[in-house]
Parts: C-alpha cells; sequence; structure tokens
C-alpha cells in the first residue's frame, strides 16, 4: 500500500487536474508503482520510463554520452536533462526524473555515497532539483526516494493561504 505521503499527494494532484510523468533510474519503476496504487491513479498518472543503465540513457532519452560521461549517470545534472527530455516523450503538467545510488558498485564516492538520491522535477514549467542521502538497504532507500518526491511535489501544489486582508 502506498504511503500517506503519497496519497496525499495523489489526492491534491487529483483535485487540481494535474497530470504527472516519470523517468526513473534508481527507483527502477517504484515511483510510478506506488502512485499506480492510489486511488486517483487514474487521474493524474499518465505513465513512466525505466532508463536504468547508462546506454538506454543515451539510446532512448537522447542524452548526450559526453554530459554522462563527464558527470556519472547518477548526477544532478544527467538527472536534470532525463527530466527535460521526457517532456518531449510523455505529455503532462509534472515531470519527475530520478537517479541515485541505492547499491554499491555505481559512481560512489565520499561526496556522493551510496544512498545519494538525485531528484528534479519540473512542475507546471518550474524547475526544482534535490539532492538527497538517505541510509538503509536498497529498499528503504528507493522507499524513502519515492516518499521523498510525493512530499516534494504536495508541497509544490499546494495551495498557499492567503495574507491578503
Amino acid at each position: 500500500m502506498p504511503s500517506q505521503n503519497i496519497l496525499n499527494c495523489s489526492k491534491a494532484l487529483a483535485e487540481q487536474e494535474l497530470t504527472l510523468a516519470f523517468v526513473e533510474s534508481a527507483t527502477a519503476g517504484r515511483l510510478a508503482a506506488e502512485f499506480s496504487l492510489t486511488p486517483d491513479s487514474g487521474k493524474i498518472l499518465m505513465g513512466g520510463l525505466v532508463c536504468y543503465d547508462a546506454n538506454l540513457k543515451i539510446e532512448i532519452l537522447r542524452v548526450p554520452k559526453e554530459l554522462i560521461e563527464g558527470f556519472t549517470p547518477e548526477s544532478a545534472e544527467v538527472t536534470k536533462e532525463l527530466a527535460e527530455r521526457l517532456q518531449t516523450y510523455i505529455p503532462a503538467d509534472i515531470h519527475v526524473a530520478i537517479t541515485g545510488l541505492t547499491t554499491p558498485g555505481g559512481s560512489e564516492t565520499p561526496e556522493k555515497p551510496v544512498g545519494t538520491i538525485f531528484i528534479y522535477a519540473i512542475v507546471k514549467g518550474k524547475p526544482i532539483a534535490l539532492r538527497e542521502v538517505f541510509q538503509g538497504g536498497p529498499e528503504q532507500i528507493v522507499l524513502q526516494a519515492v516518499d521523498r518526491v510525493a512530499l516534494l511535489l504536495h508541497d509544490q501544489i499546494s495551495v498557499r493561504p492567503s495574507h491578503a486582508s
């Protein structure tokens, strides 16, 4: 069952008639899967692409190979490029890309340890970049990342009360 954060985000998206699409690397489809389990999924979820391997990022979404080689497949720069390119493949109000390191053996460094997740969202044309480091095993990291996306989106679309008198 999806977390309360995902349920709240999904409901808020549906209330505002907003749709979303994902391009996932580190979460390998879990983001789309969790949102697909909400009561409002049919109203909000357009779809998603899983580009786990770097070659798929290049071949499917046409991310320049030089960008991946220069910054690594799990980087803020590549995540931004994925989100921007997703817009041409899946029409939606919100586009989210996610990359990161859930297990050892990737591009981890002391500055970018396992658990580092990059999120890039384009919410109604407004870009938002986020870098988080989560603790735990691969599944815990993925679930925390998915929840963080839901919180980020919910925060971005929540109507702030007016302070005008």
